[in-house]
């Protein structure tokens, strides 16, 4: 009976003691979904790595001041090699100007956007004019993605003359005055890019939508190794300056499978460019996938293996288009235009070593060289011009090539247009429609010999 009691006993101790393990584990378990401090719970699939902007403050109702947050969640993420920094879905962030550094940043962070961000539209958020909205600064290995949308709401922007709205200084402008409703429409006259990125490597854009953009929708500068997919932009066609995509001194980009709608150039390439290939975008509203303007003020602007090949444009302003000042120095050379299908656009293809921007340009004998450019397979409908080439006279442009280019008069008025060339040197591979009889076909020792001179 003895035994049989102490046996009893020891069975209970240990049911108690699996008992509490249990209760212990279970605690423990729970404790390894949430934050501490009271924050959120993990979202079903997030890892430990994911840092939500909610958790920093945010509070995603379109009105109230998320900087800070995105700014602190930023900070968290950059602490861990391949983190993401999550804006989620079903909020509005209202966010103002905000630099993600990457000066004490880990690599390979992933900013995933699926909710929405939007600008503020007070002159006083903007203090006397800023060049960027977002902007990633000197990052290697940064992503962008998701189904969200970045919002610029720049239509307080795009009246035709505005005026920055002065602040008296010695008044020190809060978050709250920067994101009070507005009763001015006055903004500064420096319009702000939507998403910049500078100084990185490694950048990728996917999915993302940009909207309504105070001036460019996405700049690359200064960046390497860079690839933009299924990404959107979408703003009037009559909004000034909304480039689509805008790069300057970067280099191996490819973009592709995209859709850019705006008032500017789709894509916009500039000088410090190299090894692009941009294939399967669809282009328009907008004025078309620009190389230039190049050389203006005088500078030297190096461009070169630029691929333009399987986009679509659609009643834009120009087709594919290289335009140049006078008095600049450098070169553009070896670019591939192909399979490009236009449809009622106004000049389908252009070289312009005379393009000014305003008026009040001077004739000047120095240029940016143009030479190996090639278009093949090129078709569709015009509205003004089919083809222009204006090259300089003191620099001709060299080594340019046609084949396959069927371009018809959308309308009777277009048709009384021929193609136009001066000083344009080059070869016509197959016969044209409409016949482009003023290429100089005769190779010219001149130009040849210049062109060489101002190389890259």
């Amino acid at each position: 009976m003895y035994r049989v009691t102490l046996k009893c006993l020891a069975l209970k101790f240990l049911l108690l003691i699996s008992l509490f393990s249990s209760r212990f584990r279970t605690c423990d378990a729970r404790q390894s979904v949430y934050w501490k401090g009271n924050r959120r719970s993990i979202a079903e699939g997030e890892s430990s790595g994911t840092i939500n902007v909610l958790d920093y403050g945010a509070k995603g109702d379109g009105t109230s001041d998320d900087t800070k947050a995105f700014e602190d969640a930023w900070k968290e993420a950059c602490k861990v090699e391949g983190s993401t920094l999550l804006v989620p879905s079903g909020s509005t962030f209202l966010v103002g100007p905000v630099s993600f550094l990457g000066k004490e940043c880990k690599e390979n962070i992933v900013f995933q956007l699926e909710g929405k961000i939007i600008a503020p539209t007070s002159s006083s958020a903007w203090g006397s004019g800023l060049l960027q909205w977002i902007e990633f600064k000197s990052l290697k290995g940064i992503t962008i993605k998701g189904k969200g949308i970045i919002d610029g709401r720049g239509s307080v922007w795009w009246n035709k003359s505005p005026d920055y709205d002065p602040v008296d200084e010695s008044e020190s402008i809060t978050r709250n005055d920067m994101m009070k409703d507005q009763l001015s429409t006055k903004m500064p006259r420096t319009k702000p890019t939507a998403l910049r990125f500078y100084g990185s490597n490694g950048v990728t854009v996917n999915g993302i939508t940009i909207q309504n953009s105070p001036q460019t929708h996405l700049k690359f500068d200064n960046c390497i190794s860079i690839q933009v997919s299924d990404f959107t932009t979408s703003s009037p066609g009559d909004s000034p300056n909304t480039d689509g995509i805008h790069l300057q001194n970067s280099q191996d980009a490819v973009i592709y499978r995209s859709t850019l709608a705006c008032g500017d150039d789709c894509i916009s390439i500039q000088t410090g460019c190299s090894n692009i290939y941009i294939h399967d975008v669809d282009c328009g509203p907008g004025h078309g996938i620009s190389i230039g303007g190049l050389g203006k003020e005088k500078t030297k602007a190096c461009v070169s293996n630029i691929t333009v090949r399987d986009v679509t444009m659609h009643e834009t302003t120009n087709g594919v288009r290289i335009k140049s000042w006078q008095g600049g120095s450098g070169s553009v050379k070896q670019i591939m235009f192909s399979n490009i299908q236009v449809s009622e656009v106004a000049n389908p293809i252009i070289i312009d070593q005379y393009y000014c921007d305003g008026g009040g340009c001077h004739n000047d004998t120095s240029a940016v060289a143009v030479s190996n450019i090639n278009y093949i397979n090129i078709k569709g409908t015009y509205t003004k011009e089919p083809v222009r080439f204006a090259c300089s006279e003191s620099l001709p442009c060299t080594g340019i090539s046609l084949s396959t280019i069927e371009l018809k008069p959308a309308t009777e008025k277009a048709s009384l247009r021929d193609p136009f060339c001066w000083e344009a040197h080059g070869e016509l591979k197959t016969k044209t429609l409409p016949p482009i009889q003023c290429l100089k076909t005769q190779k010219s020792p001149g130009a040849a010999s210049k062109s060489y001179n101002d190389a890259c």
